[in-house]
């Protein structure tokens, strides 16, 4: 009878209701939790084949969701491994046993923000253990095969293999000024540059700048010659000529002449050759410029020489980069990327399964996870010492509040007069 349907919409009323408030509880207590994301509940009627002459009610369900798409402001912490996604997108992380696991079996999980800290075997981890997965870099600092659509290729973000680095030195900058009048000069021009090795090691190059006075040979030229004191001092590893122009272009490079072991490209002014540590190039100048070598009235003048590389560094930090690299810095100011963190992505946010810790993971509702490079396609860069803060707003939720408290009265009063009718239909026997 149509009387006993409304004493079951009044109790799915005041369930519905419940689990409403059940919601609006958890988002007030974590609205001062770094990454929440608020549940909400959507009311919908239920209906039940009507007759003509009867009507019977059929009721509400709630589904509770999670406003995953929603998100917070983002707050400043000081904190170089504090990490926020400035947008669309998630962090990935595993658990403790997905440290040990392989990829395929690693347990993937998601979240929005999070507070990341070495711990004793170098692994970043929040305090809840949670643990930061990225892409390995090769010793340029690039991401070699990932694959976008698996996180197979994700492994757990450590520090201990970056400790200590060196950056080899790989270019100089010769900025010299070689003298117009030579005359009285006796002995060759020696410019000792010291540079590093790929061990870290300090080396030293030689160049040794002689005037060209050989038969036949062209005004204002010059004969340069290289030695490294990593393998024998007294065998060059490579010479070039170059001749200066006179007055018309104001002692700027004619033309240069690599000689054994070495190489020129006159559109880039740069000379090719190779050190014991591997190859090297130094910026000499290029024809009728103004920088590198050239050869004004003054003395012999090395200007502006300045090179690339670093010695063996301890490593002081590591940063983030807007576009998810992870940056180890060492204390003798070399940078080095160790890592690439993706952002997550899924189609359906608000489908996503959530978990313990702000975490999420896949569900049938979410789609497949695809890794972006951050700031790509629809996700956010990554924001480094930074936290995002929950995305409740409190004034709304205490409105929400009173709705639901009114709305639980309002289904309480229906059972309580269902209760009063059927009280009547009882007392019509007496």
């Amino acid at each position: 009878m149509t009387i006993s349907s409304s004493l079951n919409a009044g109790v799915m009323g005041l369930n519905v209701n419940a689990t409403r408030l059940a919601t609006i509880s958890d988002n007030i207590a974590n609205s001062a939790t770094y990454g929440y994301k608020r549940s909400d509940v959507d009311f919908s009627s239920l209906v039940i084949d009507q007759g003509q002459s009867s009507y019977s009610a059929g009721g509400v369900r709630a589904t509770n969701y999670k406003d995953v798409t929603s998100t917070g402001s983002l707050i400043s912490t000081g904190r170089s491994l504090d990490i926020a996604i400035d947008g669309n997108g998630m962090i990935p992380v595993t658990n403790f046993a997905g440290v040990s696991q392989n990829g395929g079996e690693r347990d993937f999980m998601m979240v929005p923000t999070g507070g990341f800290s070495a711990d004793e075997d170098g692994f970043l981890r929040t305090t809840s253990g949670l643990y930061l997965l990225g892409w390995p870099t090769d010793a340029a600092g690039n991401v070699e095969n990932a694959s976008r659509g698996t996180t197979a290729g994700l492994q757990p973000v450590n520090t201990s293999i970056g400790q200590f680095s060196a950056e080899p030195t790989r270019n100089l900058n010769l900025g010299v000024n070689l003298p117009a009048d030579v005359s009285g000069a006796t002995d060759p021009y020696v410019l000792p540059i010291d540079y590093y090795d790929a061990l870290g090691l300090g080396q030293s190059l030689s160049l040794t700048f002689e005037p060209d006075t050989s038969v036949g040979a062209a005004p204002n030229s010059w004969n340069v010659t290289v030695t490294d004191s990593a393998g024998d001092p007294t065998v060059p590893v490579a010479s070039f000529g170059v001749t200066f122009n006179g007055n018309t272009n104001g002692g700027s490079i004619a033309s240069v002449t690599a000689g054994a072991g070495a190489t020129y490209d006159a559109a880039t002014g740069e000379l090719a050759f190779a050190v014991e540590g591997g190859p090297m190039n130094a910026f000499i100048g290029r024809p009728n410029g103004t920088s590198g070598l050239t050869q004004l009235g003054t003395s012999f003048s090395p200007y502006d020489v300045n090179k690339d590389g670093s010695p063996v560094g301890d490593l002081q930090s590591v940063e983030v980069t807007p576009e998810g690299f992870l940056e180890a810095v060492y204390n003798t100011g070399f940078r080095r990327t160790i890592f690439q963190v993706p952002v997550a992505d899924v189609p359906n946010a608000n489908g996503l399964e959530a978990l313990g810790n702000q975490a999420y993971t896949t569900s049938s509702d979410s789609g497949d996870v695809y890794l972006w490079d951050a700031g790509d396609g629809p996700t956010g860069n990554l924001a480094g010492y930074a936290l995002m803060e929950s995305n409740t707003d409190i004034a709304s939720e205490l409105t929400n509040l009173i709705e639901t408290q009114r709305a639980y009265s309002s289904n309480a009063k229906i059972i309580q007069t269902v209760d009063e009718m059927l009280q009547e239909t009882t007392n019509l026997k007496r």
